[in-house]
């Protein structure tokens, strides 16, 4: 049996047996158990069963921020959190940034707390994580990370950034053209995608120099996040967009 451990929530994996939730909640120090079957739609919402207790809001701490949600409301991947403070050390003085797919904050409160950007413009479609990302920003104090609850597609061409994050896996080569379209000259984009390992060097690059649409692209790195299936590959592009 595999678990993770999210703030005093335990979440288990498909192959949890009937166990003694109780003892397991004692052992692991934590209020819930639940089991979290898949995250569907645009929204990133969760279905899930509780194994043990009731409630399913809590508050995880991770590279110094603090992060309040509800696990029935809103997903949490646990695996980006190298990827998560990685991005938030590139982030240089009075830098403006996007983040498109904001979630909770997941990107922006590390950006907020470990670098010194002017803003962190925060988008998010889901009212349920919009009201997280908005509980995280007072929780860790910021006063440059502005949320804004919309539909990116709609919201990023309103705005021009140094740098943008499309922290998200699933179709996110559609919303391209309108980062790279908000990015200023030089600009960075950090785009994520799911791709066959035997694609993993072209695909991602050849949609992102189609999407600059003649603009040059400088492949700054290729970084590996983790096995999202077999053969399949997270992955995320740094890319220099002048």
């Amino acid at each position: 049996m595999k678990y993770k451990k999210i703030g005093d929530i335990l979440i288990l994996d498909n192959n949890y047996q009937n166990d003694d939730f109780e003892e397991l909640s004692e052992r692991h120090n934590v209020k819930t158990i639940m089991k979290i079957d898949h995250i569907q739609g645009t929204k990133r919402e969760p279905v899930y069963k509780i194994l043990y207790g009731s409630e399913t809001e809590t508050i995880n701490k991770e590279n110094g921020c603090l992060f309040k949600l509800d696990l029935a409301k809103v997903m949490w991947s646990k695996g980006n959190n190298n990827e998560r403070l990685r991005i938030a050390k590139l982030v240089g003085d009075g830098e403006r940034v996007i983040d498109m797919f904001a979630g909770i904050g997941y990107f922006s409160i590390p950006i907020g707390v470990h670098a010194n950007a002017c803003e962190v413009i925060s988008i998010e479609i889901n009212p349920n994580s919009y009201h997280f990302l908005c509980e995280n920003i007072n929780l860790n104090k910021l006063d440059n990370v502005t949320p804004i609850l919309g539909d990116c597609k709609d919201v990023t061409p309103r705005f021009r950034a140094d740098r943008i994050i499309m922290g998200y896996v699933k179709t996110t080569h559609h919303y391209l053209k309108v980062a790279i379209d908000s990015l200023n000259e030089g600009g960075i984009l950090h785009y994520h995608e799911t791709v066959p390992e035997k694609l993993m060097d072209s695909r991602p690059i050849e949609r992102i120099v189609s999407a600059a649409d003649g603009r040059d692209v400088e492949l700054l790195k290729l970084n590996k996040i983790k096995k999202y299936s077999p053969g399949v590959w997270h992955v995320v592009i740094d890319a220099r967009i002048d």
